[in-house]
């Protein structure tokens, strides 16, 4: 158990603050959290983005650093509300002008992403911390200031009972502030003042507005799955290339839909909303017969079109008094689904990272226990940085890059046949250690630059040897006498099995 007289502060109390304030709260610390709005409990608070629901995919890394904030009950309920999602479902029309749907499973070895209501996640942590008696709420706080050497914040109190239009300005003292209060961060902010930190925000040329797949209405007689229109178990893509539609299932039957489109095709139709129809249709074949066309434009005028930011920076600290995660340190797009299961994943490491350097003897003769763990929690925070930067620029650019195989890689037959091969050497050849990058991002641990580099690795040896493949004389005639034999056993060849199976990574 910690020193109880140290006092954490975290700002924000979305999943990723709930959830540092948790793992403080646990070791025993004195905790306050600070959030910019009400408690996101009332139904009146204004939601994250102004939407009306937000969906999230939930995976491994975020499953694990809850699983380690050592609270039964959180993990239960967590998996009560989830839907899992086998893999992605492509939808289109076939130059017949027939609709299809095309299952790519995420995993070869049938591991499943969680579809997750991230309000219904946010409140169950915001119940758990209300019942430990060392955590306090201060809704409605807004950060002003900050002094990271003497450890100090300065809040605005926005009393909305209050008659006075000016709030009241509160003075605060800390031992460590946790900043998680998202891509716009107070914390961040401020914490430039103290440290050079390096920072690179990118707004990428797309938007996307919310819509939303209604459930079916069933009769008494019907089972409770019929309440989805199509498949509950999938994250469906209507690729377009240059932008895409999705849909992610709810456990109410309804699905939470984005469009992400250039900023220039949602001009053209905000300018003339009653082509949005027609522009679904040529673009997203059978989203109108699941979303009427009065719900599209409606949906279309009425929910704001946001933008799609990017951010890097380093360090996450200063000294032994802040640090920043989540958002705060490494907002993200959303492509890869990894943006809060990353965030999740920070106060994982970061407390872990705090707990290694706890024993860390000072060079202080006298010894006393506060030096102590300032010293520490200084040595600690200096490696979490040193460690964790790497990793979040790295997911940072897989999200990137993830939005051109959404809305165009799903459809290429070269991307089919590397995810094959890769999951055909996982499966017969495991002493390999052979996995999709996918597979290593949403059902692994490992780091996030490690995941790349071994990525990277995988394809260059995939590329050499479906070159060698096809430019070895000698082999090339060996296939030709192979496949020229007559199979007097009705066995078959090595060359032809592999023949037929990428073919049918070809067709599927």
């Amino acid at each position: 158990m910690a020193n109880s007289t140290q006092k954490y502060v975290v700002v924000g109390a979305g999943p990723v603050g709930s959830l540092a304030a948790l793992y403080a709260a646990k070791r025993g610390y004195q905790v306050e959290i600070y959030e910019l709005r009400s408690d996101l409990r009332d139904p009146s608070t204004t939601p994250l983005n102004f939407t009306k629901s937000i969906n999230l995919a939930l995976s491994e890394r975020g499953i694990n650093a809850m699983r380690h904030a050592d609270h039964e009950k959180l993990i239960e309920h967590v998996f009560s509300a989830t839907i899992p999602m086998r893999g992605r479902m492509i939808h289109g029309r076939s130059p017949d002008g027939e609709l299809y749907e095309a299952a790519q499973d995420y995993d070869i070895h049938g591991r499943t992403i969680y579809a997750v209501d991230r309000a219904g996640l946010n409140k169950r942590l915001l119940d758990i911390l209300e019942e430990m008696p060392n955590v306090k709420f201060f809704f409605n706080h807004k950060l002003t200031g900050a002094d990271f050497k003497k450890r100090k914040a300065w809040f605005e109190k926005r009393d909305q009972a209050a008659t006075s239009d000016r709030p009241v300005e509160i003075e605060i003292g800390f031992d460590f502030m946790i900043g998680a209060d998202g891509a716009h961060s107070a914390v961040r902010y401020h914490l430039m003042k103290f440290t050079r930190m390096n920072y690179n925000q990118v707004y990428i040329d797309t938007l996307w507005c919310e819509f939303q797949i209604s459930p079916q209405q069933l009769s008494t007689s019907q089972p409770a799955e019929s309440k989805f229109r199509i498949s509950p178990n999938h994250l469906h893509i209507w690729p377009g290339k240059e932008f895409m539609f999705i849909a992610i299932p709810s456990d109410d039957g309804s699905f939470t839909c984005t469009l992400f489109m250039p900023g220039t095709e949602f001009a053209a139709l905000e300018a003339d909303p009653s082509s949005l129809p027609a522009f679904f249709d040529s673009h997203f074949p059978g989203v109108t017969s699941l979303i009427s066309p009065e719900e599209l434009i409606s949906s279309f005028q009425t929910n704001p079109h946001l933008p799609l930011i990017s951010i890097k920076c380093k360090p996450y600290h200063f000294s032994s008094s802040v640090v920043i995660v989540g958002d705060a340190a490494h907002a993200m797009v959303p492509f890869y689904g990894q943006g809060m299961n990353a965030g999740l994943e920070d106060v994982r490491i970061l407390f872990s990272t705090i707990d290694k350097h706890a024993s860390t003897e000072s060079n202080d003769p006298n010894h006393p226990e506060v030096s102590d763990a300032v010293f520490q929690r200084a040595t600690a925070l200096n490696e979490y940085s040193a460690i964790r930067v790497a990793d979040a620029h790295a997911i940072n650019d897989l999200a990137l890059q993830n939005y051109v195989e959404m809305r165009a890689s799903v459809l290429s037959r070269l991307y089919r046949v590397r995810k094959f091969l890769e999951e055909f050497l996982s499966v017969h050849v495991p002493g390999l250690g052979w996995h999709t990058q996918y597979s290593r991002v949403s059902f692994g641990n490992e780091r996030y630059s490690e995941v790349v580099a071994k990525s990277k690795y995988q394809g260059k040896i995939l590329t050499r040897g479906l070159v060698g493949l096809l430019v070895s004389p000698l082999l090339v005639a060996s296939l030709g006498i192979v496949l020229a034999r007559p199979r007097s056993c009705g066995l078959r060849s090595p060359f032809e099995l592999l023949r037929d199976l990428v073919g049918r990574a070809l067709r599927n």
